[in-house]
């Protein structure tokens, strides 16, 4: 059987049907905010925002968008790329972006593994890793989105000084995260007291899906780590 071209991805792709909202959205606005694909267009990454950002941030499966919109609408003189192959999520951050009129997000809505080849050396002021799927099952552990070679590419596209944060509210994930990070020695950990990451930053976003964590009895951890 011959091997896939390209990584192989996991997850879902599709949910439930989008409704005409959503799917007019997808329809009308995705494609003027949608990476492109190679790497010359890839190679001056501010260009693709109208304010040409100094600092652009990147995160890695974003779910339904709430996280990364409110970062943008946090810092409006940044740059925002967003990673996610599912389309109801993508969908979802095309709504959050619409609502509140946000024009300094890029969207890549597939594999970020696609793309992080042809994205320029040091052009990320920092990338954020939120909740990924745990695939907690010993003999899915290759399926997780963090591993040494996702680090080394990392290490590659933020800049000296960047940050890597990632959370989780799953056991087995945020042991996986912590240790594949701590291995890599191009990122520092910077948690000098458990308060650093059982307590969530006041710079991280709370979203939804974190308040019902903790309602629930799943209490986050927030890993804060410094590109070298």
């Amino acid at each position: 059987m011959p091997k896939p071209e390209g990584p192989q991805f996991f997850g879902r792709r599709k949910g439930r049907p989008l409704r005409t909202q959503l799917k007019t959205l997808m329809q009308t606005k995705l494609s003027h905010v949608q990476m492109p694909a190679t790497a010359e267009s890839l190679a001056n990454l501010p260009q693709l925002f109208p304010h040409a950002p100094d600092d652009i941030y990147l995160e890695i499966g974003f779910g339904g968008g709430e996280h990364l919109a409110a970062l943008a609408a946090g810092q409006p003189e940044a740059g925002f790329i967003g990673a996610e192959p599912f389309v109801n999520g993508v969908a979802s951050l095309l709504r959050h972006m619409d609502e509140r009129a946000l024009q300094n997000i890029r969207v890549w809505p597939d594999d970020i593994r696609l793309i992080l080849p042809s994205l320029p050396e040091a052009s990320l002021a920092g990338a954020y890793i939120m909740f990924p799927d745990p695939w907690p099952k010993r003999r899915h552990a290759s399926r997780r989105i963090l591993n040494q070679d996702m680090l080394d590419a990392l290490a590659t596209l933020i800049r000296p000084g960047g940050h890597l944060r990632m959370a989780s509210d799953h056991p087995e994930a945020k042991i996986w995260l912590l240790a594949e990070a701590m291995a890599h020695d191009k990122f520092t950990w910077q948690a000098e007291t458990p308060s650093d990451w059982q307590n969530r930053p006041k710079d991280w976003p709370q979203t939804r899906y974190m308040a019902k964590g903790d309602r629930e009895g799943r209490p986050s951890s927030w890993f804060d780590f410094i590109r070298n």
